[in-house]
């Protein structure tokens, strides 16, 4: 899947498509804060929906990477903010306000490979499910809501999952929103 998704880098085209199905969720709606990421050249693009929510008056926030690995989610008023981190990637400057995942509504998250079950095969770092899973525990319920943001070719029947693995709610491509089922279905 990283090969295949490497030797096609998404389009603009296909990265405002996904945002503007994405913006049009009821989840994306009603949110007050929302967490982004920036990608990497391979990934979809999340900047028109930090747009999105800029325009709407919500919160958005980006992750930074702590020493311990830990991922903290910042606000980043501004794209133009944003300053290469630890990887290369850019993350939100270290002066930037940090919120505890558990307070936002909903969270876009990267992957390599997404299957309608809400599986997520992420990069290996195992970044996001330990940051979904102390937010969920810390709030107590499911939240946030977590999308996966990606090419409908990313799609796969079924991924990989281990006892650690966070399930998204919801993956929205280019061409359609999916919405997991709830347990006991």
């Amino acid at each position: 899947m990283c090969a295949l998704r490497e030797a096609s880098p998404p389009d603009a085209k296909l990265a405002e498509a996904a945002a503007a199905i994405l913006v049009a969720m009821p989840a994306f709606e009603s949110a007050r804060a929302v967490a982004l990421y920036a990608a990497l050249p391979e990934e979809l693009s999340t900047r028109s929906i930090h747009r999105a929510a800029g325009e709407a008056g919500k919160r958005s926030l980006l992750p930074r990477t702590c020493e311990d690995g830990r991922l903290e989610f910042a606000e980043v008023p501004c794209w133009e903010d944003l300053r290469p981190g630890r990887y290369g990637v850019l993350e939100p400057p270290a002066d930037a306000l940090a919120l505890e995942l558990s307070e936002v509504d909903l969270v876009v998250v990267p992957g390599v490979a997404f299957d309608r079950l809400g599986g997520r095969l992420g990069r290996g770092g195992g970044h996001y499910d330990c940051a979904l899973a102390a937010a969920r525990a810390r709030a107590g319920t499911d939240r946030p809501f977590a999308v996966g943001f990606a090419r409908s070719s990313q799609l796969v029947d079924r991924v990989p999952r281990g006892a650690l693995d966070q399930l998204v709610d919801a993956v929205v491509t280019e061409r359609e929103l999916i919405l997991r089922e709830p347990a006991g279905t």
